[in-house]
């Protein structure tokens, strides 16, 4: 427990700062502006895409529906495969927590490999595609408020509560996780658990392969993690494997982007984060000074040792209050019905009650959404439909209320192309 309370103290200032530079960025950066620069198959489009992506604060799951969404408003398959890419592996709050405890050149490294892989994944697929990429959705871009939108005060709030309540709803679970499992590795693993890989970077990078591509990792939450393997004895260039292509792969977003883009675009996809993580990482073990990588982790050794400052526990405490009010937030009306705010079976039967006396009003239940940028991404997907008035979706309980008259079937294809799974109520 000691590890984890000293994991946090130390990351707690710089997790706070990153996720409020996340929240200015939401509010205050037009959300025009990832959708204008992405069509057309060139290098220029994959570019534009990785340089985009790499400061947005999304994870693996957050990043395939809003990829989908600049798909379909005209970005090219391969900006979008870029975007995929450069997007979970960096964000301006994982950055900053690399930094706080991991030192500066892993923390330059990693937007940099996330850079080059997009980069890879995005001209690969450009290559070998022969689609044209759909045209643009004004419609879908101008019924939907912008972020950016409204008064000073507006965008203030609104940023606040982006960095405070939102992204904590989304990666609070996820680098708890990283914390727990880090603690985890540094008291239970023995220090020679490791020894055979010590001399052997290759075998430790496809054993952290093994691990770190299935399953879920977010951006922050993979950095206490390779921390730990670096202090059991695994080399630095196998902890940038897995912070680069943890957060970047798993068997979620694996399986929706083979059946929203085909397996051609998953194999290129793969093939890029896996083979830019290991790359790089050889190169870091290989050509450059040990010591570059290592040298912060003796500081933060020796720091573990004497009494936090009290403005990092004044840090952590505002930290984990936050984390609890967002989880409260988020799990107070779980399994409640978006429109009545009941559940199980009452809540179907009120919802239909509900469609039958106003009888421009849909409810339906949508299947996969994991964090609050995929509900903004199925409101935005569904509010810019003919005959939708407004939607509502609501995280928790998977309901969306919408008022109007869609077609239903443009609605079953408009939300599918994201990557999730609708069914109609009644």
């Amino acid at each position: 427990m000691r590890e984890i309370i000293e994991l946090i103290n130390e990351m707690s200032p710089y997790l706070l700062l990153g996720f409020l530079l996340a929240g200015v960025m939401h509010a205050f950066v037009p959300a025009t502006l990832y959708r204008r620069y992405l069509g057309g198959r060139s290098f220029r489009s994959v570019f534009n895409a990785a340089m985009l992506g790499i400061p947005l604060p999304l994870c693996s799951c957050g990043v395939i529906p809003t990829a989908m969404s600049l798909r379909r408003e005209g970005a090219s398959r391969g900006a979008t495969v870029s975007f995929l890419i450069a997007t979970p592996q960096t964000g301006v709050d994982s950055i900053i927590a690399t930094y706080s405890l991991m030192g500066l050149p892993f923390a330059l490294v990693r937007p940099l490999v996330a850079l080059v892989t997009a980069l890879l994944g995005g001209c690969l697929v450009n290559l070998t595609d022969k689609e044209t990429a759909p045209a643009f959705s004004s419609s879908a871009a101008g019924e939907v408020a912008d972020s950016s939108s409204g008064s000073l005060w507006q965008k203030v709030e609104r940023a606040l509560h982006y960095a405070f309540v939102e992204m904590m709803q989304d990666i609070g679970r996820w680098l708890l996780l990283g914390l727990v499992i880090a603690g985890l590795i540094t008291v239970f693993v023995p220090d020679s658990f490791f020894a055979l890989f010590a001399d052997n970077s290759l075998l430790s990078m496809l054993l952290v392969l093994t691990f770190a591509v299935p399953m879920y990792l977010c951006a922050t939450g993979s950095i206490p993690i390779a921390m730990a393997l670096m202090l059991k004895g695994l080399s630095p260039g196998t902890a940038l494997v897995l912070l680069m292509a943890g957060p970047a792969v798993n068997a979620a977003s694996m399986l929706v982007i083979s059946k929203v883009m085909g397996r051609r675009t998953l194999f290129f996809y793969l093939l890029s984060i896996v083979s830019g993580a290991v790359g790089f990482g050889l190169v870091v073990d290989w050509l450059l000074p040990r010591e570059w990588f290592t040298a912060h982790l003796e500081v933060i050794q020796q720091c573990c040792h004497t009494a936090p400052a009290y403005f990092n526990v004044g840090c952590s405490l505002l930290l984990v209050a936050l984390l609890v009010n967002a989880f409260v937030r988020r799990y107070r009306h779980k399994g409640a019905c978006a429109c009545c705010h009941t559940e199980g079976k009452e809540s179907d039967a009120n919802c239909e009650a509900a469609a039958g006396a106003v009888a421009r009003t849909l409810v339906v239940h949508i299947k996969g959404m994991s964090c609050n940028h995929c509900r903004t991404n199925v409101e935005r997907a569904i509010a810019s439909l003919p005959e939708v008035d407004e939607v509502q979706v609501e995280l928790s309980s998977g309901k969306a209320v919408i008022t109007g008259s869609p077609d239903k079937e443009a609605l079953r294809q408009a939300v599918e192309s994201l990557g999730f799974e609708v069914s109609f109520l009644g």
